[in-house]
């Protein structure tokens, strides 16, 4: 029985031992000690119903593999709880985002569908709500893409992680690659530690982070920047890091007062 308040992942498979050690280890077996989390791992072929519980059949006009059939995943998934979403992981389906992750982290629960060898008869569509993809490669089968919606769902369920400021700060949370982190030891190879980390002066760190995430979206995420709500100051940052004022305007950046502050300042752009 589902525990109100909580969120409940039942991952149907054909491998199940794939799946169950990683949701009994680290901060997702903790949660499930807690209650915050609970996970069902369904092993597809219990519902097959023939002497030798096969799930696939050879493909109708012929091709290399076998699919999985539909009417084994309908009698599998009339055996679960009501469920908010029913998610198959295919190659075919909308990536995955953290803003899924936030939207999903919201509901009670989350079947997810893993396929394998050529994957499920097409007719299975019609008895799922979302089909999501990790991304524009393939693997052998959906466990360990299961792992990582379970793992980038389950942390933001309030309670599962300790500090709610952890991953509110997390890369792509705020549409940004993450600024850099830094520990022990303050210097390292003649490496130190950047100076306004160690200085107390909040809103100068704060502004510090602020522009080495906007720097690192920069140089490996450009196509994240015309997401943003940017500010004046973000946009002098991105100014000053070479982007031409221009494209800061098509980003929808307030690229004529940032000019305005850029001519007061007498500001000038880095030549590295």
């Amino acid at each position: 029985m589902h525990r109100r308040g909580s969120l409940k992942f039942s991952v149907v498979t054909l491998f199940p031992e794939l799946v169950i050690p990683f949701t009994r280890e680290a901060i997702l077996g903790k949660a499930q000690e807690k209650g915050l989390l609970q996970f069902d791992v369904v092993n597809l072929r219990d519902h097959a119903q023939n002497k030798h519980n096969k799930v696939d059949d050879t493909p109708y006009g012929g091709g290399a593999g076998m699919v999985i059939r539909v009417d084994v995943v309908e009698r599998c998934l009339q055996t679960l709880d009501p469920a908010s979403e029913v998610i198959m992981l295919t190659p075919a389906g909308e990536t995955f985002n953290q803003k899924m992750a936030e939207e999903l982290s919201q509901r009670e629960h989350l079947v997810v569908l893993c396929g394998r060898y050529e994957g499920f008869d097409a007719r299975t569509e019609t008895l799922v709500t979302r089909e999501i993809s990790l991304g524009d490669f393939v693997m052998m089968g959906g466990e360990a893409a299961a792992a990582c919606l379970m793992e980038a769902i389950g942390r933001l369920v309030p309670g599962v992680i300790g500090d709610q400021e952890s991953h509110e700060q997390d890369s792509f949370s705020s549409g940004l690659l993450d600024y850099p982190e830094y520990t022990r030891p303050e210097v390292w190879q003649d490496q130190p530690v950047p100076e306004v980390l160690r200085s107390g002066n909040h809103a100068k760190l704060a502004r510090w982070r602020r522009d080495q995430a906007l720097a690192r979206t920069l140089r490996r995420r450009p196509d994240l920047l015309g997401q943003q709500t940017l500010d004046v100051e973000d946009t002098i940052t991105l100014w000053q890091l070479g982007v031409p004022l221009e494209q800061l305007q098509a980003w929808g950046a307030p690229a004529a007062q940032a000019q305005k502050k850029i001519k007061r300042k007498g500001l000038q752009q880095n030549q590295s």
